[in-house]
């Protein structure tokens, strides 16, 4: 028997709006903490929290073999690399903006995996869905992408470079064998935190961290509501409805944050904007409900 529609409603809703609010609590931060500065918080508190719930559930947080590599793969990859890079993109852009783009993650994957493994060949659909996908990329890009020299720019190049390393990340977990979801969890932020935090002290310094403490509240909330919380809704959606269904939690995640933008920050959401993230929401339907070869 599979799981009810009200667990599934409410692991989808809450994951989604969990990640959406990530972007919400960068933008409160209001440029406080330098990219790197800010990924090291945001991967510290995760990890941290993520501790609490192991040792709540009497699990084990040692490496297991060969564990630690899958780790720091995941760490880069899903963790300190794009962490850096969003908290960037959004001293550039708009939090709106930004999570349209991320949107297009499973569009990536779709031509990843046809790369990568045989039985996940693009068919005649899933082509025009990945087709359809980067139109509407290209939508939300417009005129930033023949102007270099503009801050824009380089906050949406940040955000695409963002999408493709989630997206080597997610295919790079189809390589695991025997991987328990909850240990690549923590795994990952563990070796999110670290990294950025050594990356942190070479390039800022120890002063670089000295803000943290007028904005202790959302970098708190950042860690344990954007990116801790709804990693273990993930995980727990993955194992009881499987990852096509889970799946689905891409397409709440940028309504959410733009929604939240809306309220708190005041953004504005221009046609172009809604007409290119509608496109690409309309490509990774089609790229995930289409059938493979």
């Amino acid at each position: 028997m599979g799981p009810s529609r009200t667990f599934l409603a409410a692991h989808l809703l809450g994951a989604g709006l969990f990640w959406g609010s990530g972007f919400l609590f960068i933008k409160l931060t209001d440029g406080a903490l330098a990219p790197p500065v800010l990924a090291a918080c945001r991967g510290a508190v995760a990890a941290l929290a993520l501790s609490v719930w192991f040792v709540s559930q009497g699990w084990s947080m040692r490496p297991k073999g060969a564990e630690w590599r899958h780790w720091a793969v995941l760490g880069t990859l899903n963790g300190w690399g794009p962490n850096i890079l969003t908290a960037f993109a959004m001293t550039q852009i708009t939090a709106g903006l930004g999570s349209m783009i991320q949107a297009s993650g499973p569009i990536l994957v779709a031509v990843l995996s046809h790369l990568a493994f045989a039985d996940e060949r693009l068919t005649r659909a899933r082509v025009g869905g990945v087709l359809v996908g980067f139109l509407g990329m290209g939508i939300l890009i417009g005129p930033r992408a023949f102007d270099p020299a503009g801050a824009a720019f380089w906050g949406v190049m940040a955000m695409v470079a963002t999408a493709v390393s989630y997206a080597v990340g997610n295919v790079y977990v189809r390589f695991i064998r025997e991987a328990q979801p909850a240990r690549l969890a923590f795994g990952q932020q563990l070796f999110s935190a670290m990294p950025a935090i050594a990356i942190a002290l070479t390039l800022i310094g120890p002063a670089g961290f000295a803000p943290a403490g007028g904005v202790a509240l959302p970098v708190l909330a950042l860690g344990i509501l954007g990116t801790a919380l709804p990693i273990v809704l993930f995980m727990r959606l993955i194992r009881a409805a499987g990852p096509t269904r889970a799946a689905m939690v891409g397409y709440l995640t940028p309504v959410a944050a733009t929604l939240l933008a809306m309220a708190f920050l005041g953004e504005h959401i221009g046609p172009r904007e809604l007409l290119g993230g509608a496109v690409v929401l309309a490509g990774v339907y089609l790229v995930s409900t289409a059938r493979r070869a």
